[in-house]
C-alpha cells in the first residue's frame, strides 16, 4: 500500500506535480521493504500554505521502532565490515540520486513546510552537499599508531562505529536534517533507524526511497514516521533498547534534556543540536548596507524559523536611527506568498501554534514599550490565503524584560536593541542560557578578534549572516546542547576508540 490520498488538490498544486509521484511515501521503511504500521493507523500531513491535507503517513508505536531496531541490528554486522571503499560509493551513489530527483524534492519540501520553491531548492543542493561531504569522509576514518614507551610494544588506536543510530529530525530542514545525520552514520559504519518531524514526512521518506535505489542494502537505514501524539511512545522505545548506541536530535532544549535522561540507562552516546537565542551586533564602525543584507539574510531564511537566525538585534547608538530607516526599507519590500507563487520571499509558518508563538511575543514587546515599526500582525489576502501567514515585523528600542529576549521566538520578528559600549553588548549578548550562534559586524581587525573570543557560543558569523557549510562543526554549547555536524568532527562523533597493545615484539 504504497500509496497516498490527496486531498483538495486544486488548493496547491505543487506535490501533485512530481516527475516522480512514487516519491510520495506513505508508509514505514523498514529491512529494505515499505510496509504499513503495526497499528494500521495513519495521519494527515497538510500544506501550511493552506491548513488543507494532501496526504497521510503511517502513525508508528513503539512496535514499529523495534521492528526497525532488529532490522539495523541485524544489519550492522554486514555494514560495518563493508570497505570504507563501498560505503564510499554507496553514498556518491545516493548524491547522484538526489541530484536527479532536485526538483521533486523541492517540490515535496515546499508544500509540506512551506519555504518558498527557491528556499527548497537550496535546501535540496545544502543537504546533498553533506551527502558528498561524508561520501568523501568515509575514506578518512583515520586511526593513529602511538608511540611506543617500552621495548618490544607497538600501540595503536583504531577507530570504529558506535552500532545503531536513532536520528530524530526537525520539520523546519526536512532534507538536510535527516541528509546530515544519516550521511555521517553511514559513512562510519552504523546503521539507522530515524523518525522525522510529525509535520514534515514527506521529504524524510523520499530521501530514503532515493537511498535505497542507490544501493544502501537492506536494514542499513530504517524511517517510521509518527504523529505528535505517538511521537513519545515510538521513540521510547529506542531510548530503552540498549542495541541502539547513538541518540542524535536536532529540536527544542527541553526534549532535548528529556532525552538525555531517558537515555542515561543504557549510557548511550548523544549528539544534541538544540534551541538557540542569537545576538547580531552592529558596531557604529560596520558596513551599515552589508549589515542590513547580512541580517536580511539570516533572519528572514524560512519565514525565521532557523534555529541560528538572529534573535536579539543589538545596534550602537551613533548608528541606530540610520539601521533602523535602512531595515524598515529592505522589510517592507518581502513578498508574502505561497511556495507556489513565483517570486515568493517570505512564507507561511508550519502551524496555529507558531503563530501563536510570534504573535504572543510581538503584542508583549508592545505592551513593554516596544516601538512596531513594520509588521506586527497575521497576514490573510488573496495571495496569502491561509491562517498561517505572519507579516515580517520590525520592533524598535526593545529591552531585556521582553519574552522575545528570553525566549526563541522562530518567526519572522526582528526587535532592535539599543547598546553604547563593546563591554557592555558582549555582556548583554551573552546573558542567555543558548550558545548556538552569534553574528557581528564590524570594520575594526581588532575588534574582531576581541568579540569573537568572548562571545560564548558554538557558530559565529562576523561581518556575515548565513554560515551553515558541510565543511564546517556545527554545533552549541550551554543549553544548545552538543556534538558537531558536518566537518571531520560530524564524522568522529558516531566513531568510538579502541585503544589495542601488541606485545612479545622482542
Amino acid at each position: 500500500m504504497n500509496s497516498v490520498t490527496h486531498i483538495a488538490p486544486d488548493q496547491d498544486s505543487l506535490c501533485l506535480d512530481l516527475q516522480r509521484g512514487d516519491l510520495v511515501c506513505s508508509q514505514n521503511y523498514i529491512n529494505g521493504a515499505w510496509v504499513d504500521p503495526y497499528s494500521k493507523r495513519w495521519y494527515e500531513v497538510s500544506n501550511p500554505a493552506t491548513d488543507l491535507a494532501f496526504a497521510r503517513v503511517a502513525d508508528s508505536g513503539p512496535d514499529d521502532a523495534r521492528a526497525a531496531t532488529d532490522a539495523a541490528a541485524a544489519a550492522f554486522p554486514d555494514w560495518r565490515a563493508r570497505t570504507a571503499r563501498e560505503r564510499s560509493q554507496m553514498l556518491q551513489s545516493w548524491h547522484g540520486r538526489i541530484l536527479e530527483n532536485a526538483e521533486d524534492l523541492a517540490r515535496l519540501i515546499a508544500s509540506e513546510q512551506g519555504k518558498s520553491l527557491a528556499e527548497a531548492r537550496g535546501e535540496v543542493a545544502y543537504g546533498a552537499s553533506y551527502v558528498e561531504w561524508f561520501a568523501a569522509e568515509a575514506l578518512r576514518c583515520n586511526g593513529d599508531i602511538l608511540p611506543s614507551l617500552m621495548p618490544g610494544r607497538r600501540q595503536m588506536a583504531m577507530r570504529e562505529p558506535v552500532g545503531v543510530v536513532a536520528a530524530i529530525t526537525p520539520w523546519n530542514f526536512p532534507l538536510a536534517m535527516i541528509a546530515r545525520k544519516i550521511a555521517p552514520a553511514l559513512a562510519a559504519g552504523c546503521t539507522v533507524v530515524a523518525k522525522p518531524a510529525e509535520d514534515t514526512p514527506l521529504t524524510a521518506l523520499a530521501l530514503v526511497k532515493l537511498a535505497a535505489e542507490a544501493g544502501i542494502p537492506a536494514g542499513v537505514i530504517n524511517i517510521i514516521s509518527a504523529s505528535r501524539e505517538q511521537t513519545p511512545e515510538a521513540v521510547s522505545s529506542w531510548l530503552q533498547d540498549a542495541r541502539v548506541r547513538k541518540i542524535t536530535f536536532t529540536g527544542s532544549t527541553a526534549v532535548g534534556k528529556y532525552l538525555a535522561r531517558e537515555s542515561a540507562g543504557t549510557l548511550k552516546r548523544l549528539s544534541l543540536e538544540l534551541g538557540g537565542n542569537a545576538p547580531f551586533i552592529v558596531f557604529a564602525d560596520a558596513d551599515i548596507d552589508a549589515a542590513v543584507a547580512g541580517l536580511m539574510r539570516g533572519k528572514f531564511r524560512n519565514s525565521g524559523q532557523t534555529c541560528v537566525c538572529p534573535n536579539r538585534v543589538y545596534v550602537q547608538s551613533g548608528v541606530y536611527q540610520r539601521f533602523v530607516e535602512k531595515l524598515q526599507s529592505a522589510v517592507e519590500a518581502l513578498r508574502i506568498g505561497p511556495a507556489s507563487r513565483s517570486g515568493t520571499d517570505i512564507g507561511p509558518l508550519i502551524n496555529a501554534r507558531a503563530v501563536a508563538k510570534v504573535d504572543a511575543h510581538v503584542h508583549d514587546a508592545i505592551a513593554r514599550g516596544a516601538t512596531l515599526v513594520t509588521g506586527g500582525k497575521s497576514v490573510q489576502n488573496e495571495v496569502a490565503n491561509g491562517p498561517f501567514y505572519y507579516a515580517p515585523t520590525v520592533l524598535a528600542e526593545a529591552s531585556e524584560d521582553m519574552m522575545l529576549c528570553h525566549e526563541e521566538t522562530f518567526g519572522p520578528v526582528i526587535p532592535l536593541f539599543r547598546f553604547d559600549t563593546e563591554e557592555e553588548v558582549v555582556a548583554r549578548a551573552n546573558a542567555t542560557a543558548f550558545g548556538l550562534a552569534a553574528y557581528f559586524y564590524t570594520g575594526d581587525p581588532a575588534r574582531i578578534w576581541r568579540v569573537a573570543g568572548l562571545l560564548e557560543v558554538g557558530v559565529m558569523g562576523i561581518n556575515e549572516g548565513v554560515v551553515a557549510s558541510e565543511a564546517a562543526p556545527f554545533g552549541g554549547i550551554k543549553d544548545s546542547g552538543y556534538g558537531r555536524e558536518g566537518s571531520q568532527q560530524g564524522l568522529d562523533d558516531y566513531l568510538q576508540t579502541k585503544y589495542m597493545c601488541q606485545g612479545e615484539l622482542g
